[in-house]
């Protein structure tokens, strides 16, 4: 049987990973993500986007009541996904309040973006 132990500095646990998740909503045009929106999640958070344009016709939706955060890169590709769009626009709810200060503070004028807050 083994002795109790302390758990020395080099037993720690490791840090998790921040984890994305996407998904697309069930009742109507968009996705619903969870998690955080991180250069560690980047890859799935742009996927996701671009699967979104691909679908998009008039209006589509991102439910981000579930992100913790989500960083400038993120921001980026939420608006360069928007801007790329032929018509239309995107409805962003309930976003991290990270997310409607970096869209203003780097696009003021993207109308094409609305945010209904938290």
């Amino acid at each position: 049987m083994d002795a109790p132990h302390a758990v020395g500095e080099s037993e720690r646990a490791l840090p998790v990973p921040a984890e994305l998740v996407v998904s697309p909503l069930p009742d109507r045009p968009g996705v619903r993500a969870s998690g955080e929106i991180t250069a560690v999640t980047r890859s799935p958070w742009e996927d996701a986007l671009a699967e979104l344009a691909r679908r998009h016709t008039n209006v589509s939706y991102v439910e981000l009541s579930d992100v913790a955060y989500i960083d400038v890169s993120g921001a980026t590709a939420l608006a360069a996904t928007v801007m790329s769009l032929s018509a239309g626009r995107v409805v962003v709810e309930h976003p991290p309040s990270s997310l409607p200060r970096v869209l203003e503070m780097f696009w003021p004028n993207l109308n094409r973006i609305e945010v209904t807050p938290r």
